[in-house]
């Protein structure tokens, strides 16, 4: 679905907001439905799609972390918490709780709706790749191996080489996309690095240490090759194995 034809959700007892939000995220093409607690948030979501929420916690006579509980206990919608609260603790406990991501009131505008294009962004490239790696057992390059099912990487020898969540889900998405430059917030976005990597720089890290394990000289790298001003690009053929 495209950004535009988006329908997004605010949960915040406060008129002001919502109507800010239903103002501005209205006038760039984002379907707005603003709500004032949560039993009005459960009567639109059981009558219409909704692509993201925004959800206060802080709600008259009710808990906003219950209601993100409630949220992700029953699907995977993206959720923004917006909160006047500024505790990390609070903070942490959203996100443990699901949420995607947590914006501190008061807040710009432009900065919310740039959360939202990134949030809904990710959600259908990852939504994407599931969709294509659905049927996809393995992929080959180069001699190695890496079995989506067991999540498992063998060298051309055979024997397994030990990779770090993050690690394999940089490998898969530089394998997923072959010869084709991934930019920073790319990769980002396709190995799920946002939450634990907040920096698009970060993205060198993993780099480099993915290198560390598949590049025969990991000084002068051939697979995975770096794009100058532009990201970085697996350079190997991919051997796609379907079962």
């Amino acid at each position: 679905m495209a950004a535009a034809q988006a329908h997004v959700l605010a949960v915040d007892d406060d008129a002001s907001v919502r109507e800010l939000v239903s103002t501005y995220l209205g006038d760039h093409d984002l379907r707005v439905t603003a709500v004032a607690h949560g039993a009005a948030m459960r009567a639109v979501l059981e009558r219409e799609p909704v692509q993201l929420v925004l959800l206060d916690l802080r709600l008259k006579g009710e808990d906003g972390l219950a209601l993100a509980r409630e949220l992700r206990a029953h699907s995977r919608l993206p959720i923004i918490i917006l909160s006047a609260l500024r505790d990390e603790a609070d903070r942490v406990m959203g996100l443990e709780l699901g949420a995607d991501d947590y914006l501190t009131k008061p807040f710009s505008p432009r900065e919310l709706l740039a959360r939202i294009r990134a949030l809904l962004r990710r959600t259908r490239m990852h939504a994407t790749l599931a969709e294509a790696l659905g049927s996809v057992h393995a992929y080959r390059f180069e001699g190695w191996t890496l079995n989506l099912r067991l999540r498992r990487l063998t060298d051309p020898a055979g024997q397994p080489v030990a990779l770090r969540n993050s690690e394999f889900n940089l490998l898969l998405a530089f394998l997923s996309a072959p010869q084709r430059v991934l930019t920073r917030e790319q990769l980002l976005d396709l190995s799920r690095l946002h939450q634990a990597e907040v920096y698009d720089r970060s993205i060198d890290v993993q780099v480099g240490r993915l290198r560390r394990k598949i590049e025969p000289g990991p000084d002068a790298p051939r697979l995975i090759v770096t794009e100058r001003n532009a990201g970085y690009l697996f350079a190997a053929p991919v051997e796609v194995v379907h079962g």
